[in-house]
């Protein structure tokens, strides 16, 4: 044994020899990326939060639709007023002014809840109206985008899965209804409504929206999810050739459970992606309608209908179009942002 010991002695010098100036270079961002990646084990959302996290325009919009939500939720609990109630002496008062009755009642000892930003020609508080116009706003953009989510995702999958004639037959009815005027359908379906839906929904809450904006859905559900079908209908046509697709299939497991629990989890990229760039479309194009008369119906504000009023006075109140101007511009600009943040996270080929 100690003869075998003494053969084999262990040494513990380090032969300089075999390295370079090379090996103790920093490593590059991609080499580090591929570290992060390699370290440990985390989820495909769990990765994509993290690199949501490291972008900081992405991280400054969550910050704004925060601010935004959190104030439309809110407001109208601290704020006295309503968006229908008009105060009497009050119209066209500016930022933080107060009408000659209001000074009488301060004089007097009374509280009087400030106008923020002022009162329009009814005498109507602008602040709460342009609160609830955002409220609209993002409540049609909210719903508009889950209605197409929700069908252009099963179009597309059953498109993209079944293929052949199935296929063809359905994305050449995607053809023809992308070919359709929407803002003619819009025009034609508010009409046709107006006569069929006015007398069953007084009472109700679709009363307030009005027949404009239930068309409008209506038309949502129609025409706009045909771009989300082709997406996942794209992503489908690839995913459905690997192998762990045909495994299920030998096994005997069924058409929707294979899409339910195999094809639409690695789709989740681009739904969540498309989804964050489709609530700013939709709320821009209910702002874009409710400017030109399209949209709620009196007295239930809209951020564009709020503008088309302010248009009137514009040289003489200009601070009434730039008001909810500025707060669709915000929501639109931060959803556009944190949608750009979403693509780079979860869909690493398009990260820079």
């Amino acid at each position: 044994m100690k003869d075998t010991l003494k053969r084999a002695p262990f040494s513990t010098q380090i032969d300089l020899s075999r390295f370079s100036e090379k090996n103790f270079e920093k490593a590059t961002d991609e080499e580090k990326k591929q570290q992060d990646v390699m370290g440990e084990s985390t989820t495909f959302f769990k990765d994509g939060m993290r690199r949501l996290h490291k972008n900081p325009l992405a991280m400054a919009s969550i910050v704004i639709l925060v601010l935004i939500i959190l104030t439309i939720i809110i407001a109208p609990m601290i704020v006295p007023y309503d968006y229908a109630q008009i105060v009497k002496g009050s119209s066209n008062l500016g930022p933080f002014e107060y009408s000659a009755a209001e000074q009488a009642q301060i004089k007097a000892g009374q509280s009087v809840f400030p106008h923020i930003f002022g009162t329009d020609s009814l005498g109507r508080d602008y602040f709460i109206r342009v609160v609830y116009g955002a409220r609209v706003s993002l409540g049609v953009g909210v719903f508009a985008s889950l209605l197409v989510v929700i069908i252009g995702m099963l179009y597309g999958s059953i498109s993209g899965y079944l293929g052949g004639k199935v296929d063809m037959i359905m994305m050449r009815i995607v053809d023809i209804i992308y070919s359709l005027p929407d803002m003619l359908l819009i025009i034609l379906l508010s009409v046709v409504l107006r006569e069929t839906l006015s007398p069953v929904i007084e009472g109700t809450f679709l009363a307030k929206l009005g027949v404009n904006m239930i068309a409008l859905f209506i038309v949502f559900g129609l025409l706009y999810w045909v771009g989300m079908a082709r997406l996942i209908r794209g992503q489908i046509l690839t995913i459905k050739q690997n192998e762990y697709v045909l495994a299920a299939q030998c096994i005997g497991t069924s058409t929707p459970r294979i899409i339910r629990r195999h094809i639409l989890p690695n789709c989740l990229s681009v739904i969540i992606i498309t989804t964050a760039l489709q609530i700013p479309s939709a709320i821009f194009t209910e702002s874009y309608l409710s400017f030109v008369g399209l949209g709620v119906s009196v007295p239930m504000p809209s951020l564009g209908s709020l503008a088309n009023e302010a248009r009137s006075g514009l040289q003489t109140y200009p601070e009434r179009l730039l008001f909810p101007a500025l707060t669709i511009c915000l929501i639109v600009l931060a959803l556009n942002l944190l949608g750009d943040g979403l693509r780079d996270a979860f869909d690493p080929k398009l990260s820079r």
